[in-house]
């Protein structure tokens, strides 16, 4: 019988108010449910890709395949083989779309990671683990218009990454807190990599800039040490959360909730319109939870979750077709 390789790519929080492009935050939620994009690789009959989108959120991606960056995959996997003098085997790739686009989840790199995952277990892993992260990180700078592992990094080793990209060290590991409880929601409505970006300004206050990287060297010392005290002090956005919070309708007043909470922290996902919100004991995430159902979510796109750190990150199984 023929084997079908499943790769799960579990949806990411990026930037986590205190290391905007450099930190993100492998989501799993408690209830045991996923929070990815799957993608299975197969044996294709009569043809050398064959690409199938199912899933909550196929409609929201391009009927055109080749527009799809699982093509993108394929073609650049495709030449990684061709480097090394190897075959190429017709595939059929299945991907299981359950991360909505511009949801500030790193749905994109979830797609990414599962797909070069799937096209290498199905080839028999001739890319190692240093060169998948680097095919997909040209994978989803096609995408965003420029390489950035902050939700790669996590969703592929699962985990809080911290984003190094020096010599041949991507990210490296940083132990977050096991008490804590992560709320990530949804809302339904999509705001644009490139437009949150562009938002931005193109120049900051060496006031900003110091406090930026203050706060990062802080929070990676508590980390390392686990002063958990010494973390929460640090989720404080200078960089991305003063400019970007009017893109998500509600935000301000999602995040005074939160203090009402006693939440750690409350911010923007990624480049959004999830936010993230945290919080030491579950009662109050479930609170938390009870509210962005009532005056968050806008459609039926949108959802919540309570989430703890998946430590896995993405993974691969091996079934028979």
């Amino acid at each position: 019988m023929a084997k079908v390789y499943k790769a799960y790519a579990p949806a990411s929080a990026a930037n986590l108010s205190v290391g905007f492009d450099l930190l993100g935050m492998a989501l799993a939620p408690i209830d045991g449910s996923s929070l990815g994009d799957t993608v299975s690789a197969s044996l294709a009959q009569n043809q050398e890709i064959e690409i199938i989108v199912e899933g909550k959120y196929k409609d929201k991606l391009p009927s055109d395949i080749k527009k799809n960056i699982l093509y993108d995959a394929y073609l650049l996997f495709k030449q990684e083989l061709a480097k090394r003098n190897l075959s190429y085997k017709p595939t059929k790739l299945v991907l299981d779309k359950a991360l909505p686009v511009c949801s500030g989840l790193g749905s994109s790199a979830a797609s990414v990671v599962a797909a070069v995952m799937a096209l290498n277990a199905y080839h028999d892993k001739p890319l190692n683990s240093h060169e998948e992260l680097m095919l997909m990180g040209k994978l989803e700078g096609k995408i965003s218009g420029a390489i950035h592992y902050d939700n790669v990094a996590p969703c592929y080793f699962g985990g809080l990454q911290l984003v190094v990209d020096e010599g041949d060290t991507i990210s490296c590991n940083l132990n977050f807190f096991d008490n804590l409880y992560i709320v990530s929601s949804f809302p339904g409505i999509k705001v644009s990599t490139s437009q949150a970006r562009s938002i931005l300004p193109a120049q900051y206050t060496r006031s900003d800039a110091i406090a930026y990287a203050r706060r990062l060297a802080m929070f990676v010392h508590a980390c390392h040490t686990q002063n958990e005290a010494l973390a929460t002090q640090c989720f404080v956005d200078v960089i991305a959360e003063p400019y970007r919070a009017k893109l998500i309708p509600n935000f301000d007043r999602v995040k005074e909730h939160g203090v009402g909470l006693n939440a750690v922290a409350t911010g923007i996902s990624g480049s959004g319109s999830s936010i993230f919100s945290i919080y030491r004991d579950l009662d109050s995430a479930k609170a938390m939870k009870e509210y962005l159902e009532r005056n968050f979510i806008a459609n039926a796109d949108g959802f919540v979750n309570i989430c703890k750190v998946d430590k896995l990150g993405a993974r691969v199984s091996e079934q028979e077709e």
